[in-house]
């Protein structure tokens, strides 16, 4: 058992530093978007010529990064949204038993949409694929956030599943205070 929790804690400092990363870029395109959302305000209302490609760039790249790029990241610190009215009412094996079923549930559901978005970018990066705009605008490599965001995310309702079963605790979800603080 030690030696498996051992094994646990390489993996998981892995996926921490992954999801790390990618919560960084997600944090990189936020303030990209600031930026080029308010340069072309000010280029619309100074000069009355508005940046070419910012619906688009917001729309494709800085919205969808922002979204799906942070996700492992949320979900190894449990703070994504959830309703634990009763649960925290449970035994504690109740609890163990309720949190791995929900882990297998959104496993196979993440698993899924990352197979399906992997496939989607595929086809968009082979077909390198553009939207109508004033400009040639590809977003083939947009494609891929969804891809790697829920990839990771997997990955780390796997661990947080792993760590459940090895040390037969729920983990506690994110307390409003302790964000707050």
């Amino acid at each position: 058992m030690t030696a498996a929790i051992a094994h646990t804690d390489r993996v998981e400092f892995l996926i921490q530093k992954l999801a790390t990363a990618k919560m960084a870029l997600a944090g990189v395109f936020l303030v990209l978007m600031m930026v080029h959302v308010g340069a072309d305000i000010f280029m619309k209302l100074v000069a009355n010529a508005p940046i070419i490609g910012t619906l688009e760039t917001v729309s494709y790249y800085y919205m969808v990064s922002i979204v799906f790029l942070p996700l492992a990241f949320l979900e190894l610190r449990h703070e994504h949204v959830a309703v634990d009215l009763f649960f925290q009412n449970f035994p504690n094996s109740l609890q163990v038993c309720v949190y791995v079923f929900g882990c297998l549930v959104s496993v196979l559901y993440y698993g899924v949409f990352c197979y399906q978005t992997t496939v989607d970018a595929l086809k968009a990066t082979a077909e390198q694929e553009t939207v109508m705009s004033n400009i040639l605008f590809y977003v083939w490599p947009s494609r891929w956030s969804l891809s790697l965001g829920s990839g990771a995310l997997v990955l780390a309702i796997l661990l947080n599943m792993v760590k459940c079963i090895l040390t037969l605790r729920a983990p506690q979800m994110a307390d409003d205070r302790d964000i707050i603080k």
